[in-house]
């Protein structure tokens, strides 16, 4: 395949998975950027050899610009860089997996660059769901998720477009803390926490996890995404991570993606629609799991799933707030300020922050984003 990917957030887990991906098969690197990672990101480069890169930090960009002067290699920095990593005229396929609100940005300049965006950073659509879509719609570009919920719902459509959809089967996992009483969780450490019991991922989205907040963020998605009333979301708690979603049509027949918890799976085939390839994971065994169970979330302990499911509900820009919202409020319990019960009391007392707005722009949601977080620091005694 004649793949020309630039990679937003390659030093993280879906960035380095997707270079594995991309050592697989072959496919060129254009571009690579990084928050502040500069020596893995050395070791990338020269590996890869991209014509241009970012590193978001200022200071360790121009550290990276001493380390690799040897190659003729342009280093970018800060959002700017970020922008032009993302509509390099090669790249025929950017893939975003930026962590956090840094996302949206680059993802719409790479639609209106007219790229196809292979989409890892959920605040692009849970802040921005309804610009990027029509971004991507007016440019006549395409959003392949990336998520292995979203991807496996996107898997499970294919061939189907005529047909209703009926709702989405969204499965959780239900992370570290699935069945534990509200008791429980007031004792959770940090360690508790990040210790999921099927993927590996990078601290904030294994606390959101844990939380749940992932669950409702993606289900904030999947409305963008698929073009569905928050009521046709039916969220699972599926302890196994066997079936990654579902999608139930008009007839009732449900039809689901199964694959083992590896994320190369879901970014392979994002760079790679519509055809799929040898991956690099290991074959699903249905055996070694015996049996898949299926259970109802507590939306009363886990309130930051509470939380997403109201904030979508009430739409304009009450994503944005529970989204900025959870963002400080994990980064200051990793921190040791706050307790993990706090979390979720801050994310769902956030709804009232704001007054509502439906017609918006990105500068809203930026202002919006600051507001929610400078709220969440106001509550730190």
């Amino acid at each position: 395949m004649d793949k020309i990917i630039s990679i937003l957030g390659c030093t993280g887990s879906i960035g380095t998975q997707a270079l594995d991906v991309c050592r697989a098969h072959n496919f060129k690197v254009c571009g690579l950027s990084a928050h502040s990672n500069v020596e893995l990101l050395e070791k990338q480069i020269r590996e890869f050899k991209p014509r241009k890169v970012c590193v978001y930090n200022e200071q360790k960009a121009e550290e990276l610009r001493k380390n690799i002067a040897d190659l003729e290699v342009e280093v970018l920095a800060g959002m700017e860089g970020l922008c032009q990593l993302a509509k390099m005229e090669e790249a025929n396929i950017v893939l975003n997996s930026v962590v956090g609100m840094i996302g949206l940005v680059p993802t719409l300049e790479a639609l209106k660059a007219k790229k196809d965006v292979a989409l890892a950073n959920k605040e692009t659509l849970v802040t921005g769901g309804q610009i990027v879509i029509q971004t991507a719609k007016e440019n006549g570009v395409n959003i392949y998720p990336v998520d292995s919920e979203h991807s496996a719902i996107f898997q499970a459509l294919q061939g189907n477009e005529c047909n209703k959809i009926k709702k989405i089967w969204l499965t959780a996992s239900g992370g570290p803390f699935f069945g534990k009483t509200l008791d429980d969780l007031k004792k959770v450490t940090k360690a508790d926490a990040l210790a999921h019991p099927n993927w590996s991922m990078g601290q904030k989205i294994t606390i959101d996890s844990a939380t749940l907040m992932n669950k409702g963020l993606e289900l904030i998605e999947a409305v963008w995404l698929f073009n569905l009333d928050p009521t046709q979301v039916e969220i699972v708690v599926h302890r196994e991570s066997v079936i990654h979603s579902a999608v139930e049509y008009e007839d009732n027949s449900v039809i689901a993606q199964l694959g083992v918890p590896d994320m190369k799976i879901p970014i392979q085939y994002a760079l790679t629609y519509p055809n799929r390839y040898p991956c690099p994971c290991k074959e699903l065994s249905i055996f070694d799991y015996g049996k898949l169970t299926f259970y109802k979330p507590d939306v009363e302990t886990f309130v930051c799933l509470k939380a997403c499911i109201e904030a979508i509900k009430m739409g304009g820009l009450m994503p944005t707030v529970v989204n900025g919202a959870n963002e400080q409020a994990v980064a200051l319990f990793l921190e040791g300020k706050i307790s993990f019960v706090d979390i979720g009391n801050i994310v769902y007392n956030s709804l009232n922050l704001i007054e509502n707005k439906h017609n918006f722009t990105v500068e809203d949601i930026i202002n919006t984003d600051k507001i929610a977080r400078e709220y969440v620091l106001s509550q730190v005694k």
